[in-house]
């Protein structure tokens, strides 16, 4: 449940008290409310503009929430502005800066100078900072007027992590002057202490390996938190770029916030990285997290959201105990930039703050220039409506440009022969993104934006050698996507949602089919299932079935090369060739090459077929425009799906 406080109302969270006043109206003479506003996950979206669909929009951009921003000052006291990592990449103008102006000794990043300008009080880093390199990363940095905060990513390990030589500082104590109720200003030191996820190591290789070094959430936490007590922190607040995922504590996890918030002495708990949002009901079901409180372990924690899209808030009331403060009460909620309406359409529910859009015009005009440049043509339409269902175009130009690419690099090494395949997931496939969150580039030119809405990250081009076996584990891995059906039965749900469009790879060079009645093999993150499991059937190489043990070479990402997903032969000890150029950079070579491309899906995996077995799947409602472009698959419109979506029915 989203709770809205205004001058009107509040909830006393934990104390389960109402009200006619906000905190910082209701606080006694021994007390004072301190507001803790968050945003996370920004990725350089300053603009509310989709450059990619080169669109304003209404959804995203720190522009609009800096005016929630200035609301939510003018309600509360006292107030504090976190963000809580993933600010420098994720859009066109991230790559603009990093790729083509670059970052100079004095030079001010954009979505920094935003954040500036909206008058942060700290950060952390997210993973996503760690894309472009160090270099670019702390010459970013430089610019902040605010402290940024982690503490489990070192330079150099000690004894234990308070030993360590951190990349940043773990964290800050932060000095303010707070407001009572009965308007008289004490002292109150606040600490601030950061956290990234460890995958880094991995997801980031190229830029980090021998340079840095990741500990464990939790460990980290556990040695710093006690130093921070000690230091005079009254309350402990912790920036954790992980999700809300177990509650269960296992080493090195991603998603780490919920045993987090039980370490003793962390009194609030700010999350992202999962691009969602809480206290949602998305969250009703997980251990130690409820969304009704807006508490995970029973302390106030917040998500504010993706892009923008929400500020999250944490109202606390202080209690004055002695000469220290502690948290007597306490309210979570996420406030929205926007609403989507039943028809579809999208209602701004703030306008553009303009000293932010003033910040950054001069980037954001130059960022239009960059992803404009035509760079060659394609006589086929490149969308990803219906990518996750069947041999898609905007799929099949990535693997195009893959294998391209490492056929040369491949020559002259001693894996010049071996069979080259290529791995490609669809990035933009709706879901979370919303029923426009898709590919969608028309014959003809193809520009920058074009290729940057093909691929969105900047990750860079790996080549692993594995055998046929793996091959099969890979798709295998791959098929978990899928909701397992029973034969004759009609309608069944295709998709399942918890998995991400991104590890849904398609193997490009070998045909194949799923067999959606069998179980799937992997879960969602890619543990073993059901070891007998078989849903690859008639996996053929050159029209034959694939022999378990041949080897090939399958084109793909660092990430995926590294073990970002799991997938069985890409665990980072079979990589063979490691690229220097970004997977946008190669197909934006291939079409330069190439003048007019022609990735036209040659429908090289499908569905087994099942007598009398339909199934449904959601799409965005301008897929009905490609319906009779797409090969290999029977399908029919099936009326609208919530949120915006349209639906299709696949007669297996």
């Amino acid at each position: 449940m989203t709770i809205r406080l205004n001058r009107r109302h509040f909830l006393a969270g934990s104390a389960g008290l109402l009200a006619l006043h906000p905190f910082s109206v209701h606080a006694a003479a021994n007390q004072a409310h301190l507001r803790l506003m968050e945003t996370t996950d920004l990725h350089v979206h300053v603009f509310p503009y989709d450059y990619y669909g080169d669109k304003d929009v209404d959804t995203v951009g720190l522009a609009r929430t800096a005016s929630i921003v200035k609301e939510i000052r003018a309600e509360a006291t006292n107030a504090l502005m976190l963000d809580n990592g993933d600010f420098l990449q994720g859009n066109p103008m991230g790559d603009y800066i990093a790729y083509e102006r670059g970052m100079k000794e004095g030079d001010m990043h954009p979505v920094i100078q935003a954040m500036n300008e909206v008058g942060y009080d700290a950060s952390t880093l997210g993973n996503h900072e760690f894309n472009y390199g160090l270099d670019f990363l702390m010459k970013s940095l430089a610019g902040a007027k605010f402290p940024v905060v982690n503490a489990n990513v070192v330079k150099e390990m000690g004894s234990d992590p308070t030993k360590d030589v951190t990349l940043v500082k773990p964290y800050v104590i932060i000095e303010r002057q707070i407001t009572d109720g009965a308007g008289e200003t004490h002292p109150i030191k606040i600490g601030l202490i950061g956290f990234v996820p460890p995958q880094i190591m991995g997801w980031d290789r190229r830029h980090l390996e021998g340079n840095v070094q990741t500990r464990d959430i939790l460990e980290a936490a556990r040695a710093y938190v006690p130093q921070m007590k000690e230091a005079g922190a009254d309350i402990i607040i912790a920036l954790s770029h992980s999700g809300i995922g177990s509650a269960d504590e296992s080493d090195m996890m991603e998603n780490a916030s919920v045993p987090l918030a039980a370490i003793d002495g962390i009194d609030a708990i700010l999350t992202g990285h999962s691009h969602l949002v809480f206290p949602s009901a998305t969250y009703s079901d997980y251990a130690a997290a409820d969304p009704n409180a807006g508490t995970i372990h029973g302390k106030p924690a917040t998500m504010g959201g993706f892009w923008g899209s929400h500020l999250g808030l944490i109202d606390l009331m202080l209690e004055r105990d002695g000469g220290s403060w502690r948290i007597a009460s306490h309210s979570a909620e996420a406030r929205p930039i926007s609403k989507r309406n039943e028809d579809r359409s999208v209602t701004a529910l703030v306008e553009s703050d303009a000293g932010i859009l003033a910040a950054v015009q001069q980037e954001h005009d130059e960022t239009l220039k960059y992803v404009r440049r035509a760079v060659g043509k394609t006589d086929a339409n490149l969308h990803s409506y219906f990518a996750l269902v069947a041999d898609d175009p905007s799929v099949q130009i990535v693997s195009n440009a893959q294998v391209w690419y490492i056929d040369q690099m491949m020559k002259g090494t001693e894996y010049e022969g071996l069979p080259i395949l290529s791995a490609a997931a669809p990035f933009k496939a709706g879901g979370r993104g919303g029923p426009e969150y898709y590919t969608d580039v028309p014959k003809g030119d193809v520009a920058i934006k074009n290729v940057s809405d093909l691929y969105l990250y900047p990750n860079t081009v790996r080549a692993v050698k594995v055998t046929g076996a793996q091959v099969k584990d890979w798709l295998e891995r791959s098929a978990g996507i899928f909701n397992q059906v029973t034969p004759g039965q009609a309608d069944q749900p295709l998709l399942n949602d918890s998995f991400p469009s991104y590890n849904f790879d398609v193997i490009d060079g070998v045909t194949y089919q799923i067999d959606l009645s069998q179980p799937s093999k992997f879960d969602s993150k890619g543990v073993l299932l059901e070891a007998d499991a078989n849903r690859i059937v008639n996996l053929n190489f050159n029209g034959q079935p694939v022999d378990p043990d041949a080897e090939f070479i399958i084109a793909t990402n660092n990430y995926r090369a590294s073990g970002g997903g799991g997938f069985p032969g890409a665990k980072g000890d079979t990589i063979v060739f490691e690229g220097p150029d970004t997977n946008r950079d190669v197909i934006v070579r291939y079409i330069v090459e190439q003048g007019t491309i022609s990735p036209r899906a040659d429908a090289n995996w499908g569905f087994a077929s099942l007598d009398d077995t339909t199934v449904l799947f959601s799409t965005g409602p301008k897929a009905a425009d490609y319906l009779d472009e797409v090969k290999g698959v029977n399908l029919s419109p099936a009326g609208d799906a919530e949120g915006g979506f349209a639906q299709f029915r696949i007669a297996l």
